[in-house]
């Protein structure tokens, strides 16, 4: 039987997984990431054709990691972004004019965001186990041993070793369920169809969130006049639309979100998955930590998910080096519920956010949408509420960490 140590196993290598492994690479600590897929795989299904939102405040996050530069060459800026309830009057505007920055957020394809960051991580001196997951653990106090086996070879484990596990293995995470830690599920009953889709109109940089008695429909900017399409629906009433021929999904689409960038003239591929908000409920266990969307799997209203997963990785790495620096155990339980009580108003709020976002606006009540309408109205033409949406909206309430603020991780070189 292998074995091996590690001071940081990172058990997930899609997007966030590897956002941490990248973050961390620059430490003097030896990293491994344990990956189902093997590198490159078209299984893997982060790293497919769908497109993904980062707001403003992932940009820095990744500018202070070094990768942003070769990501917004791959990306798509959102300039304006236009919010608006079918059937009500009433709509709120936003712009990277009005906020004094060069974009509220981008939109590139989760295969190039894959890319980038894969070509990062064989540049560094992290270790890769894949195609590989992780079997089992067994908690040291000074360390946890950590079975690992190999998905080619099912007599292949190995037991490695290390001071700091962080779960990054998804909404079902398996890793949170061996720790011992708990999450609470709620269904919204509502499905998700993603697609990428073209318009008569340019969409000039400009994202549209609508909100229908169904549920929110999302356009976001992508290149060649392409629009990413979040398209939310009942249980009941999904899989008819989805069923459709394009030309009667690209008329049904029309009809649903009206025609602001004119006709919808072709769509691509679609896949639909259920929307569900999956919370931990602690982000910590002994020698554990829980980030991304096994620490808070929410609905994609807002595109709030992976740009919430980077601040955990922004955090957590900070929490880090300041061990490092401080001649810490990076595993110790004082490091970890530093990371936990950093990550708690964040991610409080955020989910506050996006279910409140759903359930406001998921209905027909028809003073319900009365005030959504003035509520709308009024963010759009009160200059403080609508600096509040948009600081949320680019990922901005939440700064504390050196990353969060376009800054590398080390201010020098650590003692």
């Amino acid at each position: 039987m292998q074995t091996a140590s590690y001071d940081v196993l990172i058990a997930g290598g899609g997007m966030v997984g590897a956002s941490l492994a990248v973050a961390l690479s620059r430490l003097p600590l030896k990293i491994a990431l344990v990956e189902a897929y093997p590198l490159n795989d078209s299984g893997q299904t982060a790293y497919d054709d769908r497109a993904i939102a980062l707001s403003y405040g992932s940009s820095q996050i990744l500018k202070g990691m070094g990768v942003w530069s070769s990501i917004e060459a791959a990306a798509s800026a959102i300039n304006s972004i236009h919010i608006s309830d079918r059937g009500h009057f009433g709509a709120t505007r936003l712009t990277a004019e009005q906020q004094k920055v060069p974009a509220l957020g981008y939109l590139i394809q989760s295969r190039d965001y894959g890319e980038v960051l894969q070509q990062a991580l064989i540049d560094s001196d992290v270790s890769l186990l894949q195609p590989a997951s992780v079997s089992g653990l067994l908690n040291n106090h000074s360390e946890i041993e950590v079975s690992i086996q190999n998905n080619d070879d099912k007599l292949d484990v190995k037991q490695v070793t290390t001071k700091l596990l962080v779960a990054c293995d998804g909404a079902n995470s398996a890793i949170r369920e061996m720790s011992g830690i708990e999450s609470t599920v709620h269904d919204y009953q509502q499905v998700a169809i993603i697609a990428n889709i073209s318009t008569s109109k340019p969409h000039k940089n400009q994202a549209f969130e609508r909100f229908t008695e169904q549920g929110p429909i999302a356009l976001l900017p992508m290149s060649k006049n392409r629009s990413s399409l979040v398209w939310t629906l009942t249980v009941d009433n999904y899989q008819a639309i989805l069923d459709l021929d394009d030309a009667s999904f690209l008329k049904a689409l029309g009809e649903a979100f009206g025609y602001r960038l004119g006709r919808f003239t072709k769509v691509g591929a679609r896949s639909a998955f259920p929307l569900k908000l999956t919370t931990a409920n602690n982000l910590i266990a002994p020698r554990v930590a829980i980030v991304g969307n096994a620490a808070h799997a929410l609905h994609p209203v807002a595109g709030q998910g992976l740009n919430l997963a980077l601040r955990d990785v922004a955090d957590l790495a900070e929490q880090v080096a300041q061990a490092l620096d401080n001649d810490q155990d990076i595993g110790s339980m004082s490091v970890l519920h530093e990371y936990a009580e950093q990550r708690q108003s964040d991610t409080q709020a955020t989910v506050r956010y996006t279910d409140s976002l759903v359930k406001l606006f998921s209905n027909d009540n028809f003073l319900l949408g009365h005030a959504r309408a003035v509520g709308l109205m009024a963010v759009d033409r009160l200059p403080l509420f609508r600096q509040l949406l948009a600081k949320q909206s680019m990922g901005l309430t939440h700064r504390k960490s050196r990353l969060s603020r376009g800054l590398p991780l080390l201010k020098e070189p650590l003692k």
